[in-house]
């Protein structure tokens, strides 16, 4: 049976059983390899895509409970890594392994969705269905603040502070044009 998605603002049909994992359609079946599979029952948050905005567990949730609504992978966040939050990852250097971190860098989108400036408390709280075996969480919630203020300074109107506060928190740091080893 044909199943239609919306992922990364593209429509897709797929045909595949109606139970089948959101996380394994991504992968096995339309190529989309950003997601990783940790645990298989949303414990780890490896997995974590937007529904609706919505951080969710995608090992978990069948994909004909998705037909008709917005899905965003990694892939989607932004084309060129230039979304805050993958901007900060990249600026702090959050990842070691790496294997984590797109479930973590979607949770993190968010929350800042919803709390464009959480406090740290607010931040764990919103992370904590996500776990790095490396052990990167002070990293991650720096990465988190600073995209919060990256976001802010790009969303900053212009006239007093909005264009120089964008421009140093543009130019605070170089962003490297490879990626964390």
């Amino acid at each position: 049976m044909a199943i239609q998605l919306t992922i990364n603002g593209k429509t897709q049909s797929v045909d595949v059983p109606p139970n089948m994992p959101l996380l394994w359609v991504l992968r096995d079946t339309l190529g989309m390899t950003g997601t990783k599979f940790g645990c298989g029952m949303a414990l780890c948050g490896a997995c974590t895509v937007h529904i609706d905005g919505e951080a969710t567990r995608s090992c978990i949730t069948p994909v004909s409970s998705v037909s008709g609504k917005k899905i965003t992978t990694i892939e989607g966040l932004s084309p060129d890594r230039s979304h805050p939050v993958q901007r900060a990852w990249i600026e702090v250097d959050v990842p070691q392994c790496g294997y984590c971190q797109s479930g973590q860098i979607m949770s993190a989108a968010s929350l800042l969705a919803k709390n464009a400036k959480p406090s740290d408390a607010e931040i764990d709280d919103a992370m904590k269905g996500n776990i790095c075996r490396c052990g990167t969480y002070q990293r991650i919630r720096e990465a988190v603040h600073r995209a919060a203020s990256l976001h802010t300074a790009s969303a900053a109107p212009s006239g007093v502070g909005g264009r120089e506060a964008a421009a140093e928190a543009l130019d605070e740091r170089p962003v490297p044009v490879g990626g964390a080893a």
